[in-house]
């Protein structure tokens, strides 16, 4: 059912954008003025090679609204949808579908900063770059079972959307967003290592900087979409008939 989702999340961009001039490349706009603000500021500030830092940041910031933003509306992707929900019979996958699908319009309007700053300041080698589109398969794959189940249990307990939102606001800080894990002191890059949003970042950002991904990485995001999905996959099963009447 691709073109139910699919002509569901193009139809909410034009509806969100349907009187302004640029549309939703107001968001690269703004991307891409704060990563010229922020870039050769925090790059001095941090003690970083300006060109490598803003490489890193604008990545990183476009990767990480990506993750966050599809995060961040798990919490409506059902609860929005009640009166479909409730007077159709489409699958619930639909929904996730398109929410996630939505979002990667967003993310293609906003790699066009990325497509700047790498032809300004190029990396060393494009040897990597054919991984891209595997590390973002990776990360889809576990924001679509992450997305079912946080869209489950806020039909369930509404408190929930309220928390992830104040995870997420934290995680900006605590992830190598901002930062890079290079900056932390010698033998402490274990404590990035535990953060997931690390690797689900570093799965698209090391090829396109020019560096090889992690093989701990590509494990803990493999691991990840594998359990996840099991996980989802019980719950939603077990739970589905009732995500209409939590409504």
């Amino acid at each position: 059912m691709h073109g139910i989702w699919w002509g569901l999340a193009w139809q909410e961009i034009k509806q969100r954008y349907s009187r302004s001039v640029i549309g939703p490349f107001w968001i690269t706009l703004s991307t891409a003025v704060m990563v010229s603000a922020m870039g050769p500021l925090y790059g001095a500030l941090l003690g970083q090679s300006v060109s490598s830092y803003v490489q890193h940041l604008a990545i990183s910031l476009i990767i990480w609204t990506f993750i966050s933003a599809s995060i961040n509306e798990a919490g409506t992707v059902f609860v929005g949808a009640e009166n479909y929900i409730k007077q159709t019979n489409l699958p619930l996958s639909v929904y996730v579908l398109k929410l996630i699908s939505k979002n990667l319009l967003m993310l293609a309007h906003n790699c066009v900063v990325i497509v700047v700053v790498l032809c300004l300041l190029p990396p060393d080698n494009f040897r990597s770059m054919w991984m891209v589109p595997i590390g973002l398969l990776l990360v889809v794959c576990n924001l679509c079972w992450l997305v079912l189940l946080l869209g489950m249990l806020s039909a369930r307990y509404r408190d929930i959307p309220q928390l992830v939102s104040n995870i997420i606001q934290v995680a900006l800080f605590l992830s190598p967003i901002i930062w890079s894990v290079e900056m932390l002191p010698p033998g402490k890059r274990y404590l990035a290592d535990f953060n997931p949003i690390l690797h689900l970042i570093e799965v698209i950002r090391a090829p396109l900087i020019g560096k090889s991904i992690h093989s701990v990485s590509w494990w803990v995001v493999t691991t990840m979409m594998v359990s996840g999905s099991i996980l989802t996959f019980l719950v939603f099963k077990k739970f589905r008939s009732r995500v209409p009447y939590w409504l």
